[in-house]
């Protein structure tokens, strides 16, 4: 995977020789969520900073495009306008959002950057140190399929290409791995950060080894655990997906989520893990209620004993014991997914006190990601404490299970 100290190589060696190139094109993950027209998690923001940095220490301009969603075409309520004011408080600096880029399809590639972007064409192009942010790929016909004539657009706005955006590294989209095709192409410091920081937890781990799964199926982390079995001392088991395992024991889960279709697998997984001596550690006791809301009344209940009519929301008192103290001792964990419906007080209880027993852990190498728990972390004011934090979500389970992902063999 080509990097950043392989772009300063380039850039030392031909680039500079070259009084036409100005622009970099970095594809970052800004996938953040924003209510009332504000972000309120700017933790995929904060981590792009290093590498937008580095390039603008050269005095080159920025690019910077990004996807928010999952729109059905130009819909303004998916628009990154929200990110510029936070992009411009971080890096102290106008940030201009380019609302409209018309891509003019087909070859010949890029010879210049004018004519193509409302930024670009403003008082002759992006001055060097610039900053500019393309409104959401997504609003452009072709993003997802990969379209190689959007593709070629996209390169023709810049001279080089960053790829920084890990949470999207794993969809083999036009911004992501169709223009690589098109323009000299680089891993940015995150890109890289997590890379190192999951390659370790495939290849390198110390013993003892745990990992922390939560969420709400068994199907999202199938693979993972399929993978990871025979590598580590033992997996605790939370959230929604635990009621999986606990029905498959035999347990009565009332009304709780269940994959009645994974049941047969969640046997199976139960049986391999007691062959080969890993530990699967599954709530003794949950936290139930009737609906899912703040204030609703609640009932603590063995696991495999909750009433009809009563769901498991999050994991119980004695379980948030047992889980902290099954990871005492860990070298390495890895944690992806809250231990009940985080989203929702006092739902939240068990993520958190499993967080903080994971930060706490002394020298570990700690590893942390998934929406929700990367939230907890920052909700406890210990982000800092974990080895590393990642952004990627699914492309972290994916890259763990497969170890690459289109966008790192692009790079390659």
């Amino acid at each position: 995977m080509r990097t950043l100290a392989d772009f300063d190589k380039d850039f030392e060696a031909k680039y500079t020789l070259d009084e036409n190139f100005s622009n970099v094109l970095v594809r970052v993950d800004y996938n953040v969520p924003i209510k009332d027209g504000r972000v309120t998690d700017d933790t995929r923001i904060k981590a792009s900073l290093p590498t937008i940095k580095h390039l603008l220490g050269k005095n080159l301009a920025v690019i910077l495009m990004s996807h928010l969603g999952r729109p059905k075409g130009k819909d303004p309520a998916f628009s990154l306008q929200p990110v510029v004011k936070v992009l411009q408080d971080y890096l102290h600096k106008e940030v201009k959002l380019d609302k409209e880029v018309k891509f003019i399809k087909g070859p010949p590639p890029r010879p210049s950057a004018s004519g193509y972007s409302d930024v670009l064409n403003q008082a002759g192009g992006l001055l060097p140190g610039s900053v500019a942010l393309l409104e959401n790929v997504r609003f452009n016909d072709g993003e997802e399929a990969n379209d190689d004539d959007l593709a070629q657009g996209y390169a023709r706005l810049g001279d080089a290409f960053v790829l920084d955006a890990f949470g999207s590294a794993h969809r083999a989209h036009a911004s992501v791995t169709g223009i690589t095709k098109h323009l000299p192409s680089y891993a940015g410091r995150l890109m890289e950060k997590e890379v190192s920081a999951l390659s370790k937890l495939i290849d390198t781990p110390s013993k003892p080894y745990w990992m922390v799964l939560g969420g709400a199926k068994v199907s999202d982390k199938i693979g993972l655990i399929n993978k990871f079995l025979p590598k580590v001392d033992g997996i605790v088991i939370g959230g929604a997906m635990a009621f999986t395992f606990i029905k498959a024991r035999g347990g009565q889960v009332g009304n709780s989520l269940v994959e009645d279709d994974k049941l047969g697998l969640a046997r199976t997984l139960i049986q391999i893990a007691s062959a080969i001596g890993v530990k699967l550690q599954l709530p003794t006791d949950v936290v139930a209620a009737r609906k899912i809301e703040k204030g609703a009344e609640t009932e603590v209940f063995p696991a495999d004993q909750i009433p009809e009519g009563w769901m498991g929301l999050d994991i119980g008192p004695d379980s948030q014991k047992d889980f902290a103290k099954a990871l005492q001792g860990a070298h390495t964990v890895f944690w992806n997914g809250p231990m009940g419906v985080f989203e929702t007080p006092p739902f939240d209880a068990g993520t958190l006190v499993v967080g903080k027993a994971i930060a706490e852990l002394s020298g570990a190498f700690t590893v942390v990601g998934g929406g929700d728990s990367v939230a907890a972390a920052n909700k406890l004011g210990v982000s800092e404490k974990f080895s590393h934090v990642s952004t990627g979500g699914g492309a972290s389970l994916e890259f763990l299970e497969s170890g690459t992902l289109p966008g790192i063999e692009a790079l390659s």
